[in-house]
């Protein structure tokens, strides 16, 4: 269905490979910005998350010249307390290579946007604090 004059909003990756139309939007500092990994990264790079709770944020409407008003993140819930040590470990590892060099890489191929090294520091922080029976899951 078509409606004269209205916008559609869709995940960047689905409009890059279906070649869709796309527009400028006008950010929170007043500038018109297009919908770019540039963008989007300026929007996570901006954000406050020291004061986000879990690092649970909506990016919407982050200060900066280039930021994209409706960027959206990917979270991943974790038990603080976990079951079996070991299958802990094998988690953080997995972990530890989604931030890696080589998942930032292959997440720009697919017009992802990784989490900024500054938002990964916190988080890898907040991993120390993850316990199996009582001990730290990592030392």
């Amino acid at each position: 269905m078509k409606t004269v004059g209205s916008i559609g909003y869709v995940e960047y990756t689905y409009a890059v490979e279906a070649k869709m139309a796309y527009t400028a939007l006008q950010n929170k500092n007043g500038k018109f910005v297009n919908p770019s990994i540039e963008t989007f990264t300026a929007a996570g790079a901006s954000a406050d998350w020291k004061s986000a709770p879990g690092f649970y944020m909506v990016l919407t409407e982050q200060p900066g010249d280039k930021t994209w008003p409706i960027t959206g993140a990917s979270y991943i819930l974790l038990q603080k307390d976990q079951p079996d040590a070991e299958k802990a470990k094998e988690m953080f590892k997995y972990f530890e290579w989604c931030f890696s060099k080589e998942a930032a890489k292959t997440a720009a191929e697919l017009n992802y946007v990784p989490m900024p090294d500054n938002v990964v520091s916190m988080i890898k922080e907040e991993w120390k604090k993850v316990t199996a029976g009582g001990q730290p899951v990592l030392k």
